[in-house]
């Protein structure tokens, strides 16, 4: 096997579950044994690769998990530490020295998921990080007297990544290192960690039911998983019961529970720090990350980082990270010569809402208030495979509607699946084999979404493709074609592109490689 970067993302896809698998397995294990041996299994293919959960405390973890923000308040929490990373003039050796940030999932790059000082692994790097993994499992695999190429001696995509990130961190002298949970908390692989120093647990909402229950409270007491023993905890406002659960959960491990309510530097509309992640919804992730770095820093010993940090004024360092904080496809704006992009994802209730709310917010903001501006097409790009998608729909246009005060938000309505391209299908690092593929070509979904919309909202010119790529060109053809019609530099067309962040990724990689080339 060639060692390429390339080649690891191959041998990474084929480590994927097949979605007929997944459901065959759903069918004859239950919830309950498939959480039981998450965490013992996880602790076994550490030990193959060579190390034991307590090696892990090198990297003076960051423990993160909840439903909504894990992604952004973690991304908050590495920017910040990051600022700690250099000494100020006449001062000793900085108390951090690098800082690891693991997430998921990964929009354009496999390798964004494994992060050191908040930039991707080089193509290099994850290769060889990779391949020593592989390698590591096969050789115990030998040992053992197996086959190391049959099925079973490697574990699935995630966990396989997880491992890879803690080797890397590892083997990269990582003192800091941000992890972020896949799902739930208690028996996330993640949750391997013994310990951390500090935990927090951002805004909760019902999703991945089938692995974690179907109130907030079940919820909850999966996501409180991550709290340990004589470890501060925080998290973000919650449902009272849900907090109640949390809470319970820190007292049977004999620690403390933070609520952050939220700093008074840090609250929309009147904050002093311009967070570098757009969306008003950003301020409590922000507050919440603070508190977070704040007792890391002050563990690690950073002088002058105050115990009452969520009253006391901000540290510049600190407002620096905030203020210096970047994740793609979260509330970004993009401009081509005829196209506003706005880019977010939403795969829960709460999230499409927010989503929605902030692009109602980017509407009102960006909009020329023209007679003609206010009848220049606005677009929808959809898609979300693997949830309830026409759920979601409906939810998204009744925030618009309600926000913008008309029941037709979007004179085009696109739903598109999350393959990239029509010759070239996925991108390597974008394939998904756990999804149904019979859904996915007979366009299942978006012909769902399509039948939806049209009930909602009959006015709206509704679209159905089977890539990205066809929705891009498509909206790219009705802002040029409304270029020509106005026939002078009227502003962009305003399109949305949201729901999974499978297709966020897609339609970023469109865009990146394929930009607008005017006929």
């Amino acid at each position: 096997m060639t060692r390429t970067y390339e080649a690891a993302i191959a041998a990474l896809n084929s480590l994927q579950t097949n979605y007929a698998i997944v459901k065959e397995l759903r069918k004859s294990t239950t919830r309950e044994e498939m959480n039981e041996r998450s965490l013992p299994e996880t602790v076994e293919w550490l030990r193959r690769i060579g190390y034991k959960p307590s090696d892990l405390n090198r990297l003076n973890p960051v423990h993160v998990a909840g439903t909504k923000g894990k992604g952004s308040t973690s991304a908050f929490i590495s920017t910040i530490l990051s600022q700690y990373t250099k000494s100020d003039s006449g001062q000793s050796t900085p108390a951090i020295h690098k800082v690891g940030l693991y997430t998921s999932p990964h929009l354009r790059f496999a390798r964004e998921r494994i992060k050191i000082d908040n930039a991707p692994l080089s193509e290099e790097h994850f290769a060889r990080y990779f391949f020593e993994v592989w390698d590591r499992l096969e050789e115990s695999a030998k040992v053992a007297g197996q086959d190391p190429t049959a099925p079973g001696t490697k574990p699935q995509y995630f966990r396989y990544l997880t491992l890879m990130a803690f080797h890397t961190y590892l083997s990269e002298g990582v003192d800091a290192a941000v992890i972020e949970c896949g799902i739930g908390g208690q028996y996330d692989c993640t949750n391997v960690i013994e310990q951390p120093s500090v935990t927090a647990i951002t805004s909760l909402g019902i999703d991945h039911t089938a692995m974690l229950g179907t109130t907030i409270e079940q919820i909850a007491w999966h996501k409180g998983g991550i709290i340990k023993p004589g470890v501060r905890a925080f998290t973000a406002p919650q449902a009272s019961s849900a907090e109640k659960v949390l809470a319970q959960r820190a007292e049977d491990k004999g620690t403390r529970l933070d609520v952050v309510a939220g700093h008074p530097e840090l609250s929309a509309g009147s904050s002093q720090v311009k967070l570098g992640l757009a969306g008003d919804f950003q301020y409590t992730n922000a507050s919440l990350a603070v508190a977070t770095a704040a007792e890391f820093l002050r563990k690690v010993g950073v002088a002058n980082i105050p115990e009452n940090i969520l009253t006391a004024p901000l540290p510049a360092k600190i407002k620096t990270g905030l203020e210096q904080t970047r994740l793609g496809g979260r509330c970004e704006t993009r401009f081509e010569k005829y196209v506003a992009w706005y880019i977010d994802g939403g795969h829960t209730l709460e999230s499409i809402r927010l989503a929605g709310q902030w692009f109602a917010s980017r509407i009102q903001a960006d909009s020329s208030s023209s007679e003609v501006a206010t009848k220049k097409p606005r677009i929808l790009i959809f898609n979300q495979q693997t949830r309830d998608s026409t759920a979601l729909a409906r939810a998204l246009h009744e925030t618009l509607a309600t926000a913008l005060g008309s029941t037709t938000p979007f004179t085009h309505a696109l739903f598109c699946t999350n393959i990239t391209y029509k010759q070239a299908g996925y991108r390597p690092d974008l394939v998904s084999m756990n999804t149904n593929a019979d859904d996915v070509e007979l366009l299942r979904v978006q012909k769902s979404l399509a039948t939806a919309w049209n009930e909602i909202d009959s006015r709206a010119d509704v679209q159905v493709f089977g890539t990205v790529e066809e929705a891009v060109d498509f909206a790219r053809d009705v802002a040029a074609q409304e270029r020509k019609v106005l026939q002078k530099d009227e502003a962009p067309v305003m399109t949305f592109v949201t729901g999974s962040l499978h297709l966020v990724g897609g339609f970023l990689d469109v865009v990146e490689t394929k930009p607008y080339e005017e006929a």
